[in-house]
C-alpha cells in the first residue's frame, strides 16, 4: 500500500548549481524506479543551518513529497546515508485525511460560535 511521504535533506554548501540538480534528479529517479508517483519537489535554496554539521554553517535544502511503499525510503535513506553530498536527510509519513481544509475549519468554527 502506497502511503504519503515527505523527505527533506540537505545538501553540501560548497554544490555547484548544475551538481545540486544532479542530485535531486538522481534522488528523484530512485523513488520512482521503486514505484513513488506524485512526486512534487521544491529546492529550498541555500540557508543557515541551526548548527555547525560536518564542518559546514549552510546547506542546500530539497523537500521532496510523494506516494510510495514503505520499501523505497529504505533504499533511497540507504543511498543518502552513503552519499558524501546529502549532510542531512529526514522522512516523515504524512496523514493528509486528517488535515482540514479551509472551508471545513471554517464551517467547524462557525458551528461552535453557533453553540
Amino acid at each position: 500500500m502506497a502511503t504519503n511521504y515527505e523527505t527533506m535533506y540537505i545538501l553540501r554548501p560548497d554544490l555547484i548549481d548544475e551538481q545540486v540538480e544532479q542530485n535531486i534528479s538522481k534522488y528523484e529517479n530512485l523513488i520512482k524506479e521503486n514505484g513513488a508517483e506524485n512526486i512534487q519537489i521544491q529546492n529550498r535554496g541555500k540557508r543557515r543551518l541551526a548548527y555547525e554539521i560536518n564542518r559546514h554553517r549552510d546547506g542546500v535544502y530539497v523537500q521532496m513529497n510523494y506516494t510510495a511503499p514503505g520499501s523505497t525510503i529504505a533504499l533511497m535513506e540507504r543511498a543518502m546515508r552513503l552519499s558524501e553530498e546529502v549532510i542531512r536527510y529526514l522522512t516523515i509519513k504524512q496523514d493528509l485525511e486528517e488535515q482540514q481544509t479551509p472551508t471545513e475549519e471554517v464551517s467547524a468554527t462557525a458551528m461552535a460560535q453557533e453553540r
